[in-house]
């Protein structure tokens, strides 16, 4: 039976092995065991198969790109239309409730016509 992955620290048989994690290659040219414990991972494949996988990987990145960029915008824009709802309603939802106030002689209304004559006599220079 064909194997393609292979653990570290594994008797194999002669080829070249993969470790995809650090892109280490390793040439074993006769019954040899791989470098590394039980959690580096190696993949059995010749460099023709290598080779060949980068223009398939670059192609694939090509088409979907489209669809990248016009998920990064959908997610900018509904980013941006939420924030403003939601930097409303908290706007809005704020209650100017202070409960350690208390008005028991009523609210201090201010004359707004005692306000205007105190701000022209500020304003008018005394002679």
């Amino acid at each position: 039976m064909l194997r393609i992955k292979h653990k570290g620290g594994e008797k194999v048989s002669k080829g070249n092995y993969w470790n995809l994690t650090n892109g280490q290659r390793v040439i074993v040219r006769k019954e040899e065991t791989l470098p590394g414990d039980g959690t580096a991972t190696y993949y059995k494949a010749s460099p023709l198969i290598i080779l060949a996988a980068g223009p398939v990987l670059g192609l694939l990145y090509a088409a979907f790109l489209p669809f990248i960029g016009i998920a990064m915008v959908m997610q900018l824009l509904l980013t941006k239309l939420f924030a403003v709802t939601v930097g409303e309603v908290a706007r809005v939802s704020t209650f100017n409730w202070s409960p350690a106030a208390s008005f028991l002689a009523g609210r201090k209304h201010r004359n707004k016509k005692a306000e205007a004559e105190k701000a022209e006599e500020k304003k008018e220079p005394k002679t």
